[in-house]
């Protein structure tokens, strides 16, 4: 999630192309989008024949729906506004006077981005990582319909859940459910820390 978002949020955070706010609108579509609809597209996209599918059985690969691989591609792109953002709203808050004062000492870009962006961007980093980790373990719609429920392959801890309900288990729904509980607090509790520890 990180090797893609941080270049990508890098990317909106500093261009003045026109494609800036198509992008930036498709990377956000996730936050609104109900995640059945999100996870329809991706199994048409990734089955037989759409054009992904298409691509890795070429590959060798074969079909990502239904395997833990395309959980993790389906969880990436659901993700992703998640890690883009908050990197990217630490690179808007650098501002141009770090990356000119490194220039003006002979810096590469490359250097500037490593040496000066990421270190100052920290804070968004973090938040990033924290924020796409918990909300990949709870989801539900996308995983249902890229992953579907099959035992010891592809189902999470939200399917648990969810069959526990159904079959009436409410005991083993109840544990589940409290950790998430739990975990949940635990990451908002986090990003409460991280933002006060980043504060001048």
């Amino acid at each position: 999630m990180l090797l893609l978002g941080t270049p990508l949020a890098w990317w909106l955070a500093r261009t003045r192309s026109a494609w800036r706010r198509p992008v930036s609108a498709v990377v956000t579509l996730p936050l609104v989008l109900p995640p059945t609809v999100l996870g329809f597209y991706l199994l048409i996209a990734m089955g037989p024949d759409g054009p992904a599918g298409r691509l890795t059985q070429a590959l060798g690969i074969g079909l990502l729906p239904f395997t833990f691989a395309g959980l993790v591609v389906a969880s990436l792109i659901y993700s992703l506004p998640f890690a883009v953002q908050p990197i990217q709203q630490a690179f808007e808050a650098i501002g141009r006077q770090p990356l000119e004062a490194a220039a003006t000492l002979r810096a590469s870009p490359l250097d500037a981005f490593f040496y000066v962006a990421l270190p100052l961007a920290r804070p968004g980093l973090l938040t990033a990582t924290v924020m796409s980790f918990a909300h990949t373990v709870g989801e539900f719609g996308v995983v249902l319909m890229i992953g579907g429920s099959i035992p010891d392959k592809t189902r999470v801890l939200s399917m648990q859940i969810y069959d526990h309900v159904e079959a009436l288990e409410y005991a083993q729904s109840h544990w589940l459910a409290a950790g998430m509980l739990v975990f949940s607090f635990a990451v908002m509790l986090l990003l409460t820390l991280f933002k006060r520890e980043s504060r001048p």
